[in-house]
């Protein structure tokens, strides 16, 4: 099957992570089967679907609409994607010990800053074992060839913009970050096929993104989303997808958990870009390299 990155040709992803993506869309009994795979994803692999179905108090039915409701064909579908995960995790070399998402207001410090760094090292990690490279690939060769680039995002994904927009300027590109919806849908609008667009979302469903990454499309410039959720409408829109991982912590919303995944697939994509426009790139670092110097405040001496 195709959907979610299960299916032949594509990168594949995580299925609790996508399970994640899919949880603000599931409601009532689909949610409470969520939850306790989500909680506790090795313990499904050894149970029947009725089983599971008797410890979300709800029904075999109910897990196999559970399943279909995520992109996966069968009950036995989500065991085999949840038992090929935990053999990627056992394989990892990044040596952290599973000590959950959830900090209480009575946690000390030393397991705030664990917590925290293990969730956000995890999320680069998987965002890393899962990017799809082929798409990685069209989405550098389409901003490396294109005469203007937009970058589309507001909120916290808007910070983001303008450091995309920051990263490739400094290489030579003809890009532009935009924040703010009609702005964004003005310059949307003066796109072509020799253009790109670069929309970034988490949820994928922030419609002042969502408005001029679709003209863009409409436009005829290459549309690149990267998003946390890879059915979102911002994904469906989009010719290249780029998916990240989110790295969700208690007191964190899931747009901050994901923000390092999304900078690491922009740093690839940044860098194979450089590596694409060698010339031009090389030629714009040199002659811009020695700027930030000229402006570190150089420490007093003492009298």
């Amino acid at each position: 099957m195709d959907a979610k990155g299960f299916g032949h040709g594509a990168a594949r992803s995580d299925v609790t992570a996508l399970i994640r993506a899919e949880l603000p869309r599931l409601t009532g009994s689909l949610r409470k089967v969520a939850e306790l795979v989500l909680a506790d994803p090795g313990s499904v692999i050894g149970c029947s679907a009725a089983e599971l179905g008797r410890r979300t108090g709800t029904s075999q039915p109910t897990v196999t609409r559970f399943c279909r409701a995520v992109g996966l064909d069968s009950y036995q579908h989500l065991q085999i994607e949840l038992a090929r995960e935990g053999a990627r995790g056992a394989e990892s070399t990044w040596g952290t010990s599973e000590i959950g998402p959830d900090i209480s207001p009575d946690d000390d410090l030393e397991r705030v800053v664990n917590v925290v760094g293990q969730a956000d090292l995890g999320a680069v990690q998987r965002t890393l074992e899962t990017v799809d490279l082929a798409a990685l690939e069209r989405a550098a060769q389409a901003v490396a060839r294109a005469r203007r680039i937009d970058v589309y995002g507001v909120g916290g994904s808007g910070a983001v913009a303008v450091e995309t927009e920051l990263r490739l300027f400094g290489i030579g590109c003809a890009v532009r970050g935009w924040n703010e919806v009609h702005a964004a849908t003005t310059s949307a609008a003066l796109l072509t096929p020799a253009d790109a667009a670069i929309g970034i979302s988490h949820s994928g469903s922030t419609r002042e993104t969502i408005e001029p990454f679709e003209l863009a499309g409409e436009r005829g410039a290459t549309t690149v989303a990267i998003t946390a959720d890879p059915r979102s409408p911002l994904a469906r829109a989009a010719e290249i997808r780029l998916i990240a991982t989110t790295g969700e912590t208690s007191f964190r919303s899931g747009s901050i958990g994901a923000r390092h995944s999304v900078l690491v697939l922009i740093d690839c994509l940044y860098v194979r870009v450089a590596q694409l426009t060698y010339p031009r790139a090389s030629a714009s670092m040199a002659l811009t390299g020695h700027i930030p110097a000229r402006h570190i405040t150089k420490p007093r001496r003492p009298r």
